[in-house]
């Protein structure tokens, strides 16, 4: 009678083999899903909600029921190119963003009167943000609304980005916002956004020709709230730099190298890959040492290098870190605190300190899915007094 032994550690080898099986299929299950879950992220991230689409069809409305109501005058008040008072650039075509922006930074103002806000939207929201900006009075403030189109030397002979744009491949790579794209590059999946098409994104490396009266401007994006008077920033010591900024490093993280390809000879040589990133949102820019030092034709002289996307990443900010390579002035960190659209575990104390808070990331605070601990920073400064906020369910 023959008698079969068995192998334990031939058994062993299957179980554990079996096992490895095992952990690599709940493995590829769980990258799909989060890979899915990031997808479903940036589409509710860049959705236009119904309670804001409603805001401006209602302003939109009122724009066309009183249109002499909202006509611009002939001659624009003096106060809009005066050098001496304090002006801001923002550029958005969200019409309850951009109000809570100037809304925040006028009543902050110890002397409002004195602030500027010149707001760039595009054709089709411009009738909304003119009577948004005209029905109330921001603490004193001057308003300065305009469309993109209305500066005709943005065309596509000029800006390099709009000539790109033309592209049927690169339009291709924006619209076909598909799952299995996604899942494909998930480098660059937030990118892959129609955004990226409208000039409003670009138009901060055009300040010195679209305000050629000034000296110095503060750019804020659309999704900031100002906690405190700014004007200190007017009276900083540029150094002859262009771009005050705060700057994001720490570590090995935010460096140059995390946004260009420096596998690329031409970024090797004249970037080092250590050096330091920083943010847009609030960008404090010395607009004569942008014409000094040319910052516009170097931004041209890198985009056209990079039609072929070869270079830097999408998006805006790899450009930015080119063109004000070595005269950027980094700023106390207090001035701008980031991350309250995507980071959970900033301090209070952090963001109380800070000059202005920035809900970078997708959890925008007019969204269901921002965070609740930081949305009342924002809501604060709406006008739920306004009746076309009240009539589109905002809640407070």
């Amino acid at each position: 009678m023959t008698i079969h032994r068995r192998n334990p550690g031939r058994t062993a080898m299957l179980k554990i083999q079996k096992l490895k099986d095992t952990i690599f299929a709940v493995n590829e299950q769980l990258s799909k899903a989060k890979k899915a879950g990031a997808f479903s992220s940036l589409i509710a991230a860049k959705s236009i909600p119904r309670n804001l689409h409603c805001l401006a069809m209602r302003l939109m409305e009122e724009r066309i029921a009183q249109s002499d109501r909202y006509v611009d005058p002939p001659n624009p008040p003096p106060e809009l190119e005066d050098p001496k008072l304090y002006h801001y650039a923002i550029f958005s075509d969200n019409v309850l963003a951009a109000s809570v922006v100037v809304n925040s930074a006028a009543r902050n103002a110890r002397e409002p009167w004195k602030h500027v806000f010149h707001i760039v939207t595009d054709r089709m929201n411009l009738g909304a943000m003119q009577v948004m900006f005209r029905m109330k009075n921001y603490s004193g403030a001057h308003i300065e609304v305009k469309a993109v189109e209305d500066y005709k030397f943005l065309n596509s002979s000029y800006v390099p980005v709009l000539r790109q744009l033309e592209s049927a491949n690169l339009q291709r790579f924006y619209f076909e916002n598909k799952l299995e794209n996604a899942t494909k590059d998930t480098t660059n999946m937030k990118f892959r956004n129609p955004k990226y098409l409208s000039m409003l994104n670009h138009l901060r490396f055009y300040l010195p020709e679209m305000y050629p009266k000034l000296h110095r401007i503060l750019f804020l994006d659309d999704d900031v709230v100002v906690q405190r008077d700014l004007t200190g920033l007017w009276k900083f010591d540029m150094d002859g730099k262009v771009n005050g900024a705060v700057e994001t490093c720490f570590g090995s993280f935010h460096r140059y190298a995390q946004y260009m390809n420096f596998s690329h000879p031409l970024i090797k040589e004249k970037f080092n890959p250590k050096a330091c990133g920083w943010a847009y949102g609030m960008n404090f820019f010395d607009l004569d040492a942008w014409r000094k030092e040319k910052c516009t034709e170097q931004y041209h002289y890198w985009q056209n290098l990079n039609e072929n996307r070869t270079l830097w990443k999408l998006g805006t900010l790899p450009p930015g870190l080119i063109t004000f390579y070595s005269t950027t002035k980094p700023l106390d960190k207090s001035w701008h605190v980031l991350g309250l659209g995507y980071n959970p575990s900033i301090s209070m104390e952090e963001i109380n300190n800070a000059a202005v808070v920035h809900f970078n990331g997708n959890m925008k605070p007019w969204l269901d899915i921002a965070m609740n601990q930081f949305r009342h920073l924002w809501t604060k400064y709406v006008d739920y007094n306004m009746e076309f906020v009240r009539q589109c369910n905002f809640a407070a």
